[in-house]
């Protein structure tokens, strides 16, 4: 479902922004090498949230996939007249 890939997205880019943040307001502060290793753990998360934004779940309808699935023309077909 559409909701539950949003969701997932904004929780791995929320958790991309508290790493960013706390690297550079808090951890810099004990350890700069700690710092630096939780920033490019936050660059390798927005790749990641998009594959998984965009990853098609077991229930949802693709955009080449027929609406009911008996292939009665309800959409266009590759010549675009809705099986006319």
């Amino acid at each position: 479902m559409y909701a539950r890939r949003r969701r997932r997205y904004f929780v791995l880019m929320g958790i991309c922004l508290v790493l960013f943040v706390s690297a550079w307001a808090f951890v810099r502060i004990w350890s700069v090498p700690a710092a630096v290793a939780m920033c490019v753990v936050a660059m390798a998360i927005p790749p990641l949230a998009a594959i998984v934004g965009n990853r098609r779940e077991p229930d949802d309808r693709w955009w080449d996939e027929e609406r009911n699935g008996d292939g009665d023309g309800d959409e266009p077909g590759p010549g675009g007249d809705g099986g006319r």
